[in-house]
């Protein structure tokens, strides 16, 4: 079984730090687990830390009044989030909850930015994340705004082939109700162009799994280039 420091040395926030840091890390951090439906926080909750995804998915949403959902974020093992606790103090932003069994790490603010106060290094691995974070919300809100559902699909469906290291076969982790809602779009809607999108082969669908048929007629979609 991996010791603590040994799970936070493959963190990629972390990487690229000393064996000192990784074990002042494991004395600070906070071994959580959730099950499926968890929550983990809620908008409005007070920011005590962030977290890191060991094992598991989590969903980050946020709630209109009218109870309607709009996800942020489907992270994986490896990510962190709610790091913008730890700089500003401030309550969260979203919600979160496991979409299934999840083991977290959860980083307390006060005692993780007593340690990037001795070690600036942590504090440039976190603003690299923020700045990768900011950049992925500048993407999302550019597809919401100017790309049709089937080129954000399509961008979808590229980013997770690449995220996850395979480049033909992709296994959607969330169902198409909550892939509709990080797409804004309705689950209708969506499995009429996964339907198309089977048809003129750029992907073939079994079950959850998607694989990649036509990269290059995919990247065109997502480009705007073409369209369905």
């Amino acid at each position: 079984m991996k010791r603590i420091s040994e799970h936070i040395a493959a963190i990629p926030l972390f990487q690229g730090l000393t064996a000192q840091h990784y074990d002042e890390l494991a004395m600070i951090v906070v071994d959580q687990e959730f099950p499926r439906g968890g929550q983990i926080f809620a908008e409005g909750d007070a920011g005590h830390g962030f977290y890191v995804i060991i094992d598991g998915r989590v969903k980050i949403f946020k709630l209109s009044f009218d109870g309607k959902e709009q996800i942020l974020h489907i992270l994986g093992p490896g990510e962190p989030f709610a790091e913008v606790a730890v700089f500003t103090g401030s309550t969260y932003p979203a919600n979160a909850i496991a979409l299934e069994k999840s083991r977290l790490f959860f980083f307390p603010r006060r005692a993780f930015a007593e340690l990037i106060a001795r070690e600036p290094a942590l504090a440039m691995n976190m603003l690299a994340t923020l700045s990768l974070r900011l950049k992925q919300f500048a993407h999302m809100i550019e597809a919401l705004s100017l790309k049709e559902v089937p080129g954000r699909l399509a961008a979808y469906i590229l980013v997770d082939s690449r995220q996850n290291g395979k480049e033909q076969a992709v296994r959607l982790a969330v169902s198409k109700t909550q892939l509709a809602s990080l797409l804004g779009t309705i689950p209708e809607t969506l499995s009429r162009i996964l339907a198309k999108m089977n048809r003129q082969g750029l992907i073939a669908i079994d079950g959850s799994t998607i694989t990649i048929v036509d990269r290059e007629g995919l990247v065109a979609l997502a480009d705007g280039e073409t369209r369905l």
